[in-house]
């Protein structure tokens, strides 16, 4: 090897190298973010996921004043434990609204 070939190889190796890494993880660092319209969707299928459960709400209601041996497939109806992710999602977003 001539020394022309290993003044290119060396700092192709110790600069270009890096230079290549860093470059691609800020790129991925700064892709992992969410975008507006990202936001827009999510708080639209949030809204959706609500009403959704105050209708399953209201069938179980309805369901169990007409047949009271009726039990829900739900775990528990109209309860904490039913809406706990709903309200993690809340409280996310009242979090990110005062910021």
């Amino acid at each position: 090897m001539d020394w022309g070939s290993e003044i290119i190889v060396i700092p192709a190796i110790f600069l270009g190298l890096p230079w290549i890494i860093f470059h691609y993880i800020t790129k991925w660092k700064t892709s992992a973010t969410l975008t507006s319209s990202d936001e827009n969707l999510l708080e639209e299928l949030h809204a959706m996921a609500r009403r959704l459960d105050d209708r399953m709400d209201t069938v179980e209601r309805i369901i169990s004043s007409d047949n009271p041996d009726w039990r829900p497939a739900r775990l528990t109806s109209s309860d904490d434990q039913d809406d706990y992710g709903l309200e993690q999602v809340e409280r996310l977003m009242k979090e990110r609204a005062r910021k």
